[in-house]
């Protein structure tokens, strides 16, 4: 993987510019767009760019079932809390520090109100898996 664009005369659109520094750092966007490097999977990793990297199987779709496992993973977890910490991340990114935190309060508040969070708290206490419903 790579933005291979500056080899081919061209730079990276699509906000590869934008997103890149944010990811890395500038001194090393500026370093992988500047030169067109490909990245393996393991060198990705090691930079942070993905969050996983698997050896291919002869079936090509070890990517696909470590995505799976993750997914599995997620799956159990309060799915209203699971959305409302995608937003309060996804929205705090996009502004400063501060404002950022009044996102994550303002989902905080949201979540306090559902079944899911008191049954979520009820299994804490009774030491049981929780039940969650997405209510």
């Amino acid at each position: 993987m790579g933005l291979i664009e500056t080899t081919r005369g061209l730079l990276p659109g699509a906000g590869g510019t934008q997103r890149l520094p944010r990811c890395l750092g500038v001194a090393l966007a500026k370093e992988l767009i500047f030169t067109g490097r490909r990245l393996n999977g393991a060198q990705a990793r090691e930079l942070g760019l993905v969050n996983h990297a698997v050896a291919q199987n002869e079936e090509g779709n070890a990517a696909y079932h470590r995505a799976l496992a993750l997914a599995q993973e997620i799956l159990p977890q309060a799915p209203i809390a699971v959305r409302l910490g995608k937003v309060a991340i996804d929205r705090g990114m996009e502004v400063d520090i501060a404002s950022g935190m009044a996102i994550e309060q303002m989902c905080y508040a949201q979540n306090i109100p559902t079944q899911d969070r008191l049954e979520g708290m009820a299994a804490f206490r009774e030491k049981r898996a929780p039940k969650f419903v997405g209510k």
